[in-house]
């Protein structure tokens, strides 16, 4: 099949964030389909960004034929994101009839997270006679109203629940990315018989093999862990409110004398907050590091004994969870701690470690010491069903086929 992508905020290894298009793309090239990925030339999530002066300009990647659209620069959620939106928007409407012409697509995906982007792919399906199918990555608007607080009245909001309404009644195809959404879908008026779950993946290819070695200081703060017999909590990803980073802390406190180490990875927005409040409560346990490159996060990943991961207590997760460094940890065969209430539990259905109550410094903290006490066979075998879970389940080759079964 000719599929055709349609993705604002699509990356690649060149570029970073966001991952998905190019591995699902990657994998359809193999299986002898021909993918081309519609995307912005400007992204938040974007490490790097493509060259492009001012005209859509196009690359093959790895296979996969990419066309950047050349769209503003934006810094935060306002008004300037909006005018981002709304350019790709308007040139993708604008190239429509060259693109069907060009490529003759027998699939258009809308996958841009906000969803009006499925207005112009069903104008892309229209005139390709292709198969229109609509992606969802989250909830929106429900999310923004839910997890940012903006009003349902909100003209963004609205706008969002009109696209959402449209996609369910006019796709041939919804595919989600979370796996409890059947009520909400039909609430909206989506035929359930159109929905297909194909969650978060990963490059299985990416953990053979040696890893990148990690930088002097992080290797020798680890081995020195390890030397004193300490047992190494990790966590790797980004520091932001949702990841619940503050209760891992307040765990830590309650856990000073006991012979755990704490080691955190990453950046974000809460990153130099989090660290001056290991200095001002002299957190002697806690250890904050700069991320370090995709390579080298199964080496980091090998040194951890429990890796933790955390959300707040909030009603969206009710729909379900699809995070990608939750099958990292799966992956690397690590025992897992996970704070969290939601509509699905990877980490209990993969009899991958321990679920414990959100926001609950107590609960995590007791987690913790039950985990730790554990032998290392008993660590050993959470981390195979851990990772037999995630090759069943989230392999990209696994869900680039599920997909295309789902289209036909």
């Amino acid at each position: 099949m000719r599929l055709l992508l349609v993705n604002h905020y699509a990356g690649s290894p060149r570029h970073g964030m966001e991952f998905r298009p190019y591995y699902l793309a990657r994998e359809w090239v193999r299986a002898g389909h021909e993918v081309t990925i519609v995307a912005a030339s400007y992204s938040h999530v974007r490490a790097v960004q493509p060259e492009v002066p001012g005209q859509p300009v196009e690359e093959f990647i790895d296979g996969i034929r990419y066309r950047w659209l050349p769209t503003p620069h934006y810094a935060g959620n306002g008004v300037g994101r909006l005018r981002n939106i709304l350019s790709f928007l308007r040139q993708l409407r604008a190239d429509a009839w060259r693109l069907t012409r060009e490529f003759r697509p027998d699939v258009v995906i809308a996958s841009s997270t906000y969803p009006m982007d499925v207005w112009v792919a069903k104008k892309l399906a229209r005139l390709a006679k292709a198969k229109l199918v609509y992606e969802v990555h989250d909830l929106w608007p429900l999310s923004l109203i839910e997890l940012s607080g903006m009003s349902p009245r909100h003209p963004f909001a609205l706008m969002c629940g009109k696209a959402e309404a449209d996609a369910y009644r006019d796709a041939d195809v919804v595919v989600s990315m979370l796996p409890c959404v059947h009520e909400h879908m039909a609430s909206r008026g989506l035929d359930l018989r159109k929905l297909h779950i194909v969650p978060n993946g990963f490059a299985p290819e990416e953990w053979q093999g040696a890893s990148a070695p990690l930088g002097v200081t992080l290797q020798a703060h680890l081995d020195a862990e390890r030397a004193a017999g300490r047992v190494v909590v990790g966590y790797a990803g980004s520091m932001g409110l949702p990841n619940a980073l503050d209760v891992l802390l307040d765990a830590a406190a309650k856990l000073k004398d006991a012979p755990l180490s704490f080691v955190l990875v990453g950046s974000g927005h809460e990153a130099e907050r989090l660290a001056a409040r290991v200095t001002a409560e002299g957190l002697a346990n806690v250890r904050l590091f700069a991320p370090i490159p995709k390579a080298q996060i199964p080496t980091l990943l090998g040194h951890f004994d429990i890796a933790y991961i955390g959300w707040q207590r909030t009603p969206i997760y009710r729909f379900g969870i699809a995070p990608n460094k939750l099958i990292d940890y799966l992956m690397a065969g690590r025992a897992v701690l996970h704070s969290v209430e939601a509509g699905n539990d990877p980490v209990a259905e993969a009899g991958a470690g321990l679920t414990v109550a959100p926001e609950d410094p107590k609960a995590v903290a007791d987690g913790l010491l039950k985990l730790a006490v554990l032998s290392h066979g008993e660590h050993a075998a959470m981390g195979e069903r851990g990772r037999a879970f995630a090759m069943a389940h989230h392999a990209y080759p696994v869900l680039a086929a599920r997909f295309i079964e789902a289209l036909q």
